[in-house]
């Protein structure tokens, strides 16, 4: 488990940082559609190469409007949001949004899904939630490519949008585990990707102007969905498996500081200072309260979905032994 959380830590933020090189180039709802349908290709792949779950593969494609409502909330709202909001004001930016995801996803699990409360979890989510605002006034330099100029209007609006796809994936987090949580992560994804690709490549299709992107950026977001993307998916959905929507979404919150030290790694924006560090070392300690105080996310995710839909008892066996 901490192997498959670190190397997640680091494809996400890898992701970030090659997403936001990225939308300096191209559309963003382009890379968007193009990284959704190159990981949907690589993780159909890998569950025909498992006989035992194409059959799942068909079971999780039957369920015509899980497959649909997750698509929408997980790749179309989310990567929509989110690649549109990095055009406007940057990767760093809005990595520090997307690393608000376990406050998003702890408030909506108390509200909607009658998810537990703990007072470590509470002070985890807390403590990293301040460290990621201290950052934003501490580093307000963050954010290359287009957003780094950006003015008051192009903050909020990209601001919002990245809110608005975060918001959505911390929704789909919950609502994965309820409909597909029977099934293994390589088995329902083939569907759900491949959903999300129709509906980015016909908004793609229908509004985007493709005939300025080059072919090294065409390579580009083909490498960001085949080596970053797809492992992404599939790791992060065995962990909402196995240890809840909260405990991977916490694991984001270290995202937005690799994708500020990787951009002064390739010189795209100067050295974090001291306090920067300090709230680094802030933000990872309310990471470990969250993901610490989280054992009993699983079970209940578990008590929950047995409130509403298709899940049972051996679903983590399942998943140990289908992905």
């Amino acid at each position: 488990m901490p192997a498959l959380s670190a190397l997640m830590v680091l494809l996400l933020a890898a992701g970030w940082v090659l997403a936001g090189h990225l939308v300096d180039g191209a559309p963003p709802l382009a890379v968007a559609a193009g990284r959704t349908a190159s990981s949907f290709v690589v993780i159909t792949v890998v569950a025909l190469l498992h006989p035992r779950m194409r059959s799942e593969a068909r079971a999780a494609t039957a369920r015509g409007g899980s497959v649909a409502l997750l698509a929408f909330l997980g790749f179309f709202a989310y990567y929509s949001g989110t690649l549109l909001g990095t055009g406007f004001i940057g990767a760093s930016r809005v990595g520090l949004i997307v690393s608000l995801l376990p406050c998003i996803t702890f408030v909506i699990g108390v509200l909607a899904f009658r998810e537990p409360s703990s007072r470590r979890k509470v002070l985890g989510t807390a403590l990293a939630v301040v460290a990621a605002f201290g950052y934003a006034l501490a580093d307000g330099s963050a954010g290359g490519g287009q957003g780094s100029g950006a003015d008051g209007g192009a903050l909020v609006s990209g601001g919002l949008l990245a809110l608005g796809g975060t918001f959505t994936y911390a929704v789909y987090g919950y609502v994965y585990r309820r409909r597909m949580a029977d099934l293994a992560p390589v088995a329902s994804l083939p569907a759900i990707t491949g959903a999300g690709t129709v509906m980015l490549g016909l908004t793609v299709a229908l509004f985007v102007p493709l005939g300025g992107v080059s072919l090294a950026d065409w390579g580009g977001i083909a490498a960001l969905g085949v080596l970053l993307t797809a492992p992404v998916f599939l790791i992060s959905h065995e962990l909402i498996l196995r240890k809840g929507p909260l405990f991977t979404s916490a694991l984001a919150l270290v995202v937005p500081f690799l994708v500020r030290l990787g951009e002064w790694a390739l010189g795209r924006e100067t050295a974090p200072g001291p306090l920067v560090i300090l709230l680094l070392l802030l933000c990872a300690g309310g990471v470990w309260l969250t993901i610490a105080g989280g054992r009993g996310a699983g079970r209940a995710g578990a008590g929950a979905a047995e409130a509403g839909a298709d899940t049972g008892e051996g679903t983590g066996e399942r998943t140990r032994h289908g992905a």
